[in-house]
């Protein structure tokens, strides 16, 4: 306890130093320096195509390892969509040289703690491990790479346990319903209309062949990346990598081609009925990505500045107690019981900017559509404030201070970046370039992209909650090591 207290006490200090000389500057953007970490981070690719990103901290003897995979749901297709999240389960299972269950004791005996998740771009494996015992986690990632053993037995009980996980994490919880009913409608031939983890009817149709095949496709050095941060030396992981992974050959990795979002004519909307205590409004428009500014740079479009203004502006309307759906929905106006909003921005194809909130009491999902309309119209029509401005820059610069104050986080920012095809690098260059945005630059991308016509609504229709039938037989919960 105390030892957290002191990490969030001193990230506190460093904000509380941070965000005046950064409200007082910001003016003066070319006269500002961040403290960078890609410079600092040791880079080599052994010759199967594994790379490697070593950062060395030194602030206690701990190191994580992470192994990412450029693999995730938006590689799937119709049909087999959760294959990526079934497989991270499996990959807790036995391989030819351990049985199931022994890659956890050897991690418990060695003080580990591990677990791994899936998105819609890369699956990642992590240990945090005491620094002296790396050696330990980098044998155990290797051996899991190329010599998983996909028994059907095991498959049978894991498949319901990921059933079961979905059940929980969406079937169950209304929210989370209505956020994976609009993304199917928000996007057309995107991979991102997918759940992460799955519709049930291709769960229910997985076959072990199905893993046995992705294994065998995306599981291999050169579609890796291998990411240690903590108390190490750079040569010795090289050292180490070269030992437990440097022995597998180069695969021959499918061509993942892009499938772009076409655009849309039009507003979309739907209605989500299902058992809920509380109405739920989901808005997003479609909106391009940092993946897309990485293009600007090679002269494929116009204007690399967009992402940044965009980050900006959902931080203007949901950047704390300050910002202005808090501010003027929440409090002021009391339309909301709570509103949000957030540009989703760092994946490999463009995505969305999303506004999402439940109306207060005595209130009803159109009055606070109408009210996050108004914010919108608002942007489009008049300037941020310098001061409004000031804020949210000082703000994403104390928020990257906590990005960067464990060990976990930076390793999981590098590799997240790593794997999208951003580039490690994007961790020095993304508070400068919001540092960059001004309040013409806002308002223009509020006016080119916030439009109705690239707009989908989802809403939520609360309906009664049935009284839960209680089986006093049964007295057994399903556990996964896995995680969406």
């Amino acid at each position: 306890m105390n030892k957290i207290f002191n990490r969030y006490l001193l990230s506190a200090l460093l904000i509380s130093a941070i965000i005046p000389l950064y409200a007082k500057d910001v003016a003066k953007n070319a006269e500002i320096t961040t403290t960078t970490s890609s410079n600092k981070v040791a880079v080599k690719t052994l010759d199967n195509g594994l790379k490697i990103l070593v950062k060395k901290d030194s602030r206690a003897p701990v190191a994580v390892i992470q192994v990412w995979y450029r693999v995730g749901t938006s590689y799937e297709h119709e049909g087999i969509t959760g294959l990526s999240h079934a497989l991270e389960h499996m990959m807790f299972k036995g391989t030819k040289g351990r049985a199931s269950g022994e890659f956890e004791n050897i991690l418990a005996v060695n003080g580990a703690r591990n677990n791994a998740f899936t998105s819609q771009d890369y699956t990642a494996y992590y240990e945090i491990i005491a620094s002296d015992r790396i050696e330990v986690a980098m044998e155990l990632e290797a051996d899991r790479m190329r010599n998983l053993v996909l028994d059907e037995a095991e498959f049978k009980k894991e498949i319901e346990v990921v059933k079961e996980e979905r059940r929980w994490r969406t079937d169950d919880r209304p929210t989370s319903l209505t956020r994976e009913q609009f993304n199917a409608i928000a996007f057309l031939n995107s991979p991102y209309r997918a759940p992460v983890i799955g519709w049930m009817v291709d769960l229910d149709t997985m076959k072990l062949d199905d893993l046995r095949d992705w294994y065998s496709k995306w599981y291999a050095p050169n579609n890796a990346t291998l990411v240690v941060v903590g108390d190490v030396d750079a040569e010795q992981i090289f050292t180490l990598a070269e030992k437990y992974f440097g022995t597998y050959k180069k695969s021959d990795i499918p061509v993942a081609k892009l499938r772009t979002e076409v655009e849309q004519k039009g507003l979309r909307s739907l209605v989500v009925k299902a058992p809920a205590k509380l109405p739920y409004l989901r808005m997003g428009y479609k909106t391009p990505a940092f993946i897309n500014a990485k293009d600007n740079a090679k002269g494929n479009a116009k204007n690399p500045a967009e992402p940044y203004a965009l980050e900006v502006l959902a931080n203007i309307l949901d950047g704390g107690n300050s910002a202005r759906f808090s501010k003027k929905l929440v409090r002021g106006k009391e339309i909301a019981a709570s509103a949000s909003a957030g540009y989703y921005s760092m994946g490999r194809l463009s995505d969305l900017f999303v506004l999402s909130g439940t109306p207060s009491k005595g209130k009803t999902v159109d009055d606070l559509k109408t009210a996050m309309l108004d914010e919108i119209q608002l942007l489009k029509t008049d300037l941020v404030s310098d001061e409004e401005l000031k804020r949210v820059k000082a703000q994403v610069a104390a928020n990257d201070v906590y990005d960067h104050d464990s060990i976990d986080d930076i390793a999981s920012t590098m590799g997240a970046f790593e794997s999208t095809g951003l580039g490690y690098q994007l961790m020095d260059d993304f508070v400068p370039g919001i540092l960059k945005v001004t309040a013409e630059q806002v308002r223009d991308v509020a006016k080119k992209y916030l439009i109705e016509d690239h707009l989908t609504i989802a809403r939520l229709e609360p309906q009664a909650i049935e009284s839960p039938q209680v089986d006093k037989t049964k007295d057994s919960k399903n556990s996964s090591k896995g995680g969406q």
